[in-house]
C-alpha cells in the first residue's frame, strides 16, 4: 500500500515507526515544521532524518495537494492527531480514501480533547476509533474500534498512552486488510448518539467545591498531562485574593459535613479539602507558576473559592 501520513504528537511518531517497520510504502509525511522549543523528536524531524519526504501539514487545507496525491498513486491517507481540517478534494484523492485515528469511541466523543472529556464524565471504559474521513469532523463511517478499561487512578496522560498503543495496532490492521482484500468495511455512525466537543473547558477551568468529591477528582485527572502541558490547564481555585491551581489530589473516602471548600487537617501526604460529600486529599498545587506541596500553601481553616 502507498501511504501518506499526516500526524503530530506521540501518536504520529508511533505510527511513523510502525509504518517504517511494515511492508507498506510511506510516500510522504505531513507535519508541523519544527519551531523554537520543539526539540529533535517531533514528527517532522524524525521523518526527515529517516529519509522520508516531509511536507508542511497545513497543505492538507489546499485542494492542490489532491493532484499531488493522485500523481504519486497514493492508496490511503492517514490522519493521526493532526488538527488541520482536510480539504474535501484531498479526502477524495487517495484511491481507497482518507482515514483518521480518533482517541475515543465514536460517535459519543467527537471533536477535541476526547480523553479529558471522558475522564471528566467519569467513564470507566474508553477506546479508539479508526474511521473514514468526511467533510464533517469525526463523522465518517467506522472501520475499527478498540475498547479498554479506565483505571481508577488514570490520568489524561496515561489514558492517552493507552489510546496510542491501541490505535497503532488498528492502523496497521486497516492497511493489511486493505492490501489483502482491496476493500475496507465501513459502518455508518448513529447521528443520534453523536456529541461534538470543542475547545471549551468545564466550568471555565474552575473547581466547584460543591460538586461531589468524585467529580472534583475526575476534573483534576482530566487535566493531568504532567510532565507535559495540559490543553485545559489545571483546575483553578482561590484562597482569598490568591489564585492557585490544583494539580494532584485523591479521594479519601472520609465523609464530611464541613462547608465545601473548607480546608481541614493536613499530614505529610497533603491537605484535606471539603467537597459536597467527602474530603479530598490535595497533594500538589501550582502557585505563582511554581509547583508546590499543598501543605506549603494551605492551612487548616482556610476557605477556598472556585
Amino acid at each position: 500500500m502507498k501511504v501518506v501520513l499526516v500526524g503530530e504528537e506521540s501518536a504520529g511518531l508511533q505510527v511513523l515507526r510502525a509504518l517504517a517497520e511494515s511492508k507498506h510504502e510511506l510516500v510522504a509525511v505531513l507535519a508541523a515544521p519544527p519551531g523554537i522549543g520543539t526539540g529533535h523528536f517531533n514528527l517532522w524531524n524524525v521523518a526527515s532524518s529517516s529519509g522520508y519526504e516531509t511536507w508542511p501539514a497545513e497543505q492538507v487545507k489546499k485542494p492542490e495537494l489532491a493532484d499531488h496525491l493522485r500523481e504519486r498513486d497514493v492508496d490511503i491517507l492517514l490522519n493521526v492527531h493532526s488538527l488541520h481540517i482536510v480539504h474535501r478534494d484531498v479526502l477524495a484523492a487517495p484511491k481507497l480514501g482518507a482515514f483518521n485515528l480518533h482517541p475515543a469511541l465514536l460517535p459519543r466523543y467527537a471533536g477535541l480533547h476526547a480523553v479529558s472529556w471522558a475522564l471528566f464524565h467519569g467513564e470507566t471504559v474508553h477506546g479508539v476509533t479508526v474511521h473514514k474521513m468526511e467533510a464533517d469532523v469525526d463523522a465518517g463511517p467506522i472501520v475499527f474500534q478498540s475498547q479498554f478499561p479506565i483505571d481508577p487512578d488514570e490520568t489524561a496522560l496515561s489514558l492517552s498512552f493507552k489510546c496510542v498503543r491501541e490505535g497503532v495496532g488498528l492502523i496497521l490492521r486497516l492497511l493489511d486488510l486493505a492490501e489483502t482484500k482491496g476493500t475496507i468495511p465501513l459502518s455508518p455512525q448513529d447521528p443520534a448518539k453523536r456529541e461534538v466537543f470543542g475547545r471549551e473547558v468545564p466550568e471555565q477551568g474552575r473547581i466547584n467545591w460543591s460538586w461531589p468529591a468524585t467529580k472534583v477528582i475526575n476534573f483534576i485527572r482530566a487535566c493531568d498531562y504532567l510532565p507535559f502541558t495540559s490543553p485545559w490547564g489545571h483546575p483553578k481555585a482561590a484562597r482569598g485574593a490568591q489564585e492557585f491551581a490544583l494539580v494532584k489530589a485523591s479521594l479519601t473516602g472520609l465523609a464530611c459535613d464541613a462547608e465545601p471548600g473548607k480546608v481541614g487537617e493536613s499530614s505529610s501526604s497533603g491537605v484535606h479539602v471539603a467537597c459536597q460529600d467527602e474530603w479530598i486529599l490535595a497533594s500538589k498545587l501550582r502557585v505563582n507558576e511554581r509547583f508546590v506541596p499543598a501543605t506549603a500553601f494551605l492551612s487548616s481553616g482556610d476557605c477556598l473559592a472556585g
